[in-house]
């Protein structure tokens, strides 16, 4: 499921982000092409603003005859928060999808290498997946007159990107009890499950800011830093 309803408005675009263009592709177009390029896809659902509906239509059947793909992709429309969107995706995914991974069209650029880490996990026997990647700056825990209460050991923490994977009827579940939180895995997370974090990318960052399609722009061209 490719999540791709947001406004972007702090992208400061004139249309929705998911079609804002970076390197002369919408966001969303580089997304499916990596989601398609998973082998182990079998479906695909997109979820797009309301008013863009055909766009992601006729912009997913470019990808699809682009990369000679032959997955079924359906587009619905999105709801007012990321969570409905994710609801209405899984209500059109086919009765023998058992395994589904949710992915934000807004990293666009991550590499096929993580969603095949993502599966393989849930297929080895994980109810639940997030691709992470190191923290590497100090991280402090406030309250709310900003005074810190905590700093965590930063070597327990990891910044979760997507696609996230998860057995489909423990995704259901979470999603029955609320679909109001940051990520999927953290409504998985209050149902008591365990989520299990596979390496994530530097090249799945997320756009959100001018700077951030900047970043985006720079790894088409140049690919990610080295790390260290």
């Amino acid at each position: 499921m490719v999540v791709a309803a947001g406004s972007g408005s702090r992208l400061g675009a004139a249309v929705p982000k998911a079609f804002v263009p970076l390197a002369g592709v919408p966001l969303l177009g580089h997304a499916l092409r990596g989601v398609l390029s998973c082998a182990a896809v079998s479906e695909v659902v997109v979820v797009a603003p309301p008013a863009h509906r055909g766009d992601a239509e006729t912009l997913a059947d470019e990808v699809c005859r682009e990369l000679g793909s032959t997955t079924r992709v359906t587009v619905v429309p999105g709801g007012a928060e990321r969570g409905d969107s994710v609801a209405a995706g899984l209500g059109v995914l086919g009765d023998d999808v058992e395994v589904v991974l949710v992915h934000d069209a807004a990293r666009c650029l991550t590499p096929v290498a993580v969603f095949d880490r993502v599966v393989a996990a849930v297929a080895a026997g994980a109810v639940a997946v997030v691709p992470g990647t190191a923290v590497v700056d100090t991280v402090k825990q406030v309250d709310a007159d900003g005074l810190v209460v905590a700093t965590p050991e930063r070597a327990s923490l990891r910044a979760v990107q997507t696609p996230q994977g998860f057995r489909r009827e423990v995704l259901e579940r979470a999603h029955a009890v609320s679909s109001d939180a940051t990520d999927d895995a953290g409504l998985v997370e209050r149902l008591g499950e365990r989520v299990l974090v596979v390496e994530g990318d530097p090249r799945a960052l997320k756009v959100t800011t001018p700077a951030d399609l900047e970043s985006a722009a720079r790894l088409l061209t140049t690919g990610p830093p080295p790390p260290g």
